[in-house]
């Protein structure tokens, strides 16, 4: 249902193929917009599940430092990076880095994105942390 109504509300932005157009006087509206809905996809799906459909098939959750579920609010902080600035938001994450591997947004909303073992995958609980090489 969430999906569709996703789709329903982004079909017609699907026709703007002049992304130009996007930053210059009423284009920048149509990014807005955008953004706008992925800001409210990603919070969405990030808030009820911790994954967006994205993640679901790359088997990643997003969780907060405990490596419990996200609510609302840290939803919100980690998504708007990625909504509204996400290479700034990358690049600073690479020059910035820690331990954890993580984007600017995500070290503000004091979130993660972790990898799901196959036994985690059905499983909110025994989240664990470990940095692949």
């Amino acid at each position: 249902m969430s999906l569709s109504v996703f789709y329903a509300a982004t079909f017609p932005l699907w026709f703007e193929s002049n992304p130009s157009r996007w930053f210059n006087g009423a284009g920048s509206i149509g990014f807005v917009a955008r953004s706008l809905i992925f800001l409210a996809y990603w919070t969405y799906f990030e808030s009820s599940s911790g994954q967006s459909i994205g993640k679901r098939i790359l088997h990643l959750k997003t969780v907060n430092i405990l490596g419990e579920p996200i609510d609302i609010k840290e939803a919100l902080i980690e998504s708007f990076g990625k909504a509204f600035l996400l290479p700034i938001d990358v690049i600073l994450g690479w020059i910035f880095t820690n331990d954890k591997r993580q984007r600017i947004f995500n070290r503000a909303s004091n979130t993660v994105v972790v990898k799901l073992k196959f036994r985690e995958r059905d499983s909110d609980r025994d989240v664990l942390y470990r940095k692949e090489n």
